[in-house]
């Protein structure tokens, strides 16, 4: 087993909390690193171990042991009986684990039932400070689940085109999205195509036959399934015209390939997309990294109506970080230039060029590294 470097946090939040809730998308492996914690199991996907649940719920509850509560978001009735559990001994910590496989925007009943009793963690699929540096480029062709070619490079693309097919035709409308499953494939190929740019709801929506608020609330299920992330755009008060709309980017990059077609890294590097699908790649790593340790940091993407661009801004730490990515080995001068001109814009205490370069440099303020150096970088400004 991976071990995987939420497990402190984890940890650090059962003891904090009655309850942890777990989310993530499904199969990144939050049943096998909630298992590793012990305790009393539940597959709420199961009825056996729902009824088990049920005829043993006074026992369980006033154990001793950790319970754990695997796709939560099947079973909503328990939130209720969790609720009175805990209120019935708010001193006891670390009691439930809850694993769920869409947002809590879409688990209404986490909301509403546990709010002020639990702890929040994502779980994303591998990041590449839990495998090795040398892994880089198959973390980045095959993405980061498990079972998607990290571990086995045959999986790759099958794995990637099933694991939609099931999102789009089980679990969606399960989640409570009616749209039909032929409609849901053809956005999400065309969320694939625009990876990486700003996201036109309209657009899309003439596309698909249907009004921008639609394509809006199909999003949102994806989104709330981890499936794409909508960054949004820097707003702070500077002379420019900002670009207001989010850019969109597929999270795990290895989905991103599997729809589209690319069949290994030289295809990947023959791709119009390549630099989209390393930047959404760079941008995802570097934010799950954060969350892993436990880090609060609000992403931005930064535009200015003539072009002055910034690919991730981060506000963290009270500093602001001025974030560009290339998808070259070799920066010139006037990239860094650019980096800084752009940075001024919005006074970014911190300036970052990732590329691919073999030897880092930089000063105090500045910094044009590899992949595995900046994440080196953040987990140690995120411990100090």
């Amino acid at each position: 087993m991976i071990e995987r470097n939420i497990t402190k946090l984890i940890h650090e939040r059962l003891g904090r909390y009655p309850a942890v809730v777990l989310v993530g998308p499904r199969q990144c492996g939050k049943t096998t690193l909630a298992r590793s914690f012990g305790g009393r199991y539940f597959d709420c996907e199961v009825d056996g171990d729902v009824a088990r649940l049920d005829a043993e719920w006074d026992v369980v509850v006033k154990g001793d042991d950790l319970v754990i509560l695997d796709e939560i978001q099947e079973a909503p009735d328990i939130f209720r009986r969790l609720r009175a559990a805990i209120d019935a001994d708010r001193d006891r910590r670390g009691r439930f684990l809850l694993l769920g496989s869409v947002a809590p925007a879409l688990m209404q009943g986490v909301g509403e039932s546990l709010a002020g009793r639990m702890g929040l963690i994502h779980l994303s699929p591998f990041v590449l400070p839990e495998l090795s540096d040398e892994r880089l480029d198959d973390l980045w062709l095959y993405g980061g689940f498990p079972d998607g070619g990290i571990r086995d490079s045959a999986m790759y693309p099958v794995w990637q085109q099933d694991y939609i097919e099931a999102i789009v035709t089980r679990d969606l409308p399960l989640w409570g999205l009616t749209a039909a499953p032929r409609l849901m494939r053809r956005l999400a190929a065309m969320l694939g195509a625009d990876h990486g740019s700003t996201f036109n709801a309209a657009k899309l929506g003439e596309s698909l036959g249907v009004d921008h608020k639609t394509v809006q609330r199909y999003c949102d299920h994806l989104e709330g399934a981890f499936l794409i992330r909508r960054l949004p755009p820097w707003s702070g008060n500077i002379r420019k015209r900002l670009v207001r709309r989010p850019k969109v980017y597929w999270r795990d990059s290895g989905l991103l390939h599997g729809l589209m077609q690319v069949q290994d890294r030289e295809d990947l590097y023959r791709k119009p997309f390549a630099g989209a699908s390393w930047e959404g790649f760079v941008i995802e790593q570097t934010l799950r990294v954060l969350d892993n340790a436990g880090a609060r940091a609000e992403p931005f993407f930064f535009r200015t109506s003539d072009g002055h661009e910034l690919d991730l801004v981060l506000e963290w730490q009270g500093k602001t970080w001025a974030i560009e990515i290339k998808l070259t080995s070799n920066p010139n001068s006037a990239m860094i230039k650019r980096l800084h001109r752009v940075a001024d814009h919005i006074d970014a205490d911190q300036r970052v060029l990732v590329c691919r370069i073999a030897k880092p440099f930089g000063d105090e303020r500045s910094l044009v590294c590899d992949l595995p150096r900046w994440l080196k970088e953040l987990q140690t400004a995120a411990t100090t």
